[in-house]
């Protein structure tokens, strides 16, 4: 049992990590590397920050409640659950396009196939983890697996390319620009729409709920956070080696130019596989997650949640054989997903204080205060960034 619990806790640190880490995240990095230069460490510190107060808050009211994010937000003002699920569906599914799109690069990259080809087959192998009886301990132990092949990997990138690492600390704290966009975007994209939700959804369906779940619960989200966090700036650091030459990267594919600038032909073979490993594990985070929230709507859903899950990575294949995968809209959607950030957050956090929620639990008055600034910073953040970029 023991074990088990460890291994559900691992899960979902992981399963959040790798869903935040996607195609998106790669390309949203190079771009703000390439645009901001050493001054992008500050918006990821600022990051940093916003997502941990918003996962702890988060995790912790959903697993003390013992209930998914939509079944919470009904209990805080009856319909809002749905309005929350739609939100998160809508926006799981337009990053899952991209996500499949992503896999099929990474496979042409590594084996010369086309791009659709490439996706097909890597929403295959996705369906493939939930045809499983045991499909939450195969997602499990696939995102694991492949968060350490996405670290490793990049950690090798960022050490051969050389970055300039005094000059990145001296901006983190003291940055000559400040761009609000490339926070509302990483902040979307690391915790923002369905991400935050996937491992607080993962440990309640493995059966941790209650106060006494609590330390393990803080642990697993910080572990979470600093899985994501860790990748950004390595993937940050391996950029910042190659713009600081005066390299420039290539509009359509930025992370690539990344990996080829810094390590050569190796090194685009590698994005291939870093490609792939993120936009995968992204695939699969993204589908359980949309799902979990529709699970709470009708109980045939709850019954044949496997087949619904199947049935949205399939449709998001097929969205992309239509639409395609252009570089701004990874960008664009990052922000919209930092839109719902602030409206997730701020349901939890009203829930936090509703003992018919749950029931004796005292949220840590930091952690209130904390997260009703993040939802408040980030509310009015994303509707200037969506004004001014989007509007």
């Amino acid at each position: 049992m023991a074990d088990r619990r460890r291994a559900a806790l691992i899960g979902a640190a992981f399963l959040m990590a790798t869903s935040a880490i996607g195609p998106g995240f790669l390309t949203q990095t190079a771009v703000f590397t390439e645009r901001l230069g050493a001054s992008f460490a500050f918006a990821i510190l600022v990051s940093i920050v916003i997502d941990l107060v918003a996962q702890l808050n988060i995790w912790r009211v959903l697993v003390v409640s013992g209930r998914r994010a939509g079944e919470v937000a009904d209990a805080v003002a009856p319909g809002l659950g749905t309005a929350l699920t739609a939100l998160v569906v809508l926006g799981g599914l337009a990053f899952n396009v991209g996500n499949v799109a992503g896999a099929g690069l990474g496979l042409q990259v590594l084996f010369g196939i086309p791009v659709e080809m490439g996706a097909l087959a890597s929403a295959l192998l996705a369906i493939g983890l939930f045809i499983s009886k045991e499909a939450g301990r195969a997602m499990d132990r696939f995102a694991v697996a492949l968060g350490f092949v996405l670290v490793g990997l990049t950690v090798y990138v960022a050490s051969a390319s050389a970055p300039p690492v005094g000059e990145a600390l001296r901006h983190a704290l003291r940055p000559s620009r400040i761009d609000l966009l490339s926070i509302v975007t990483i902040v979307g994209g690391t915790v923002g729409g369905y991400i935050t939700f996937s491992g607080a959804h993962r440990l309640i369906d493995e059966g941790l709920r209650g106060p006494e779940a609590l330390p393990a619960v803080t642990r697993s989200a910080s572990t979470a956070i600093g899985v994501a966090s860790l990748m950004r700036v390595l993937l940050f650091l391996a950029a910042l080696g190659v713009v600081s030459q005066g390299l420039a990267l290539d509009p359509a594919n930025p992370p690539a130019a990344v990996f080829l600038l810094a390590v050569g032909e190796l090194g685009y073979q590698l994005f291939g596989l870093v490609m792939w490993s993120a936009a995968i594990t992204s695939v699969v985070g993204a589908a359980y997650t949309s799902v979990s929230f529709l699970r709470g709507l009708h109980p045939t859903l709850e019954r044949h949640w496997t087949r619904v899950v199947i049935a949205f990575i399939a449709s998001a294949a097929g969205l992309f054989l239509l639409v395609g995968q252009p570089v701004r809209v990874l960008v664009l959607v990052g922000a919209l997903n930092g839109v719902i950030l602030p409206v997730g957050l701020t349901v939890m956090l009203v829930a936090a204080h509703r003992p018919a929620v749950v029931g004796t639990y005292r949220h840590p008055r930091w952690l209130t205060w904390s997260g009703a600034v993040v939802a408040l910073a980030m509310a009015a953040a994303s509707a200037f960034v969506l004004w001014r970029d989007v509007f």
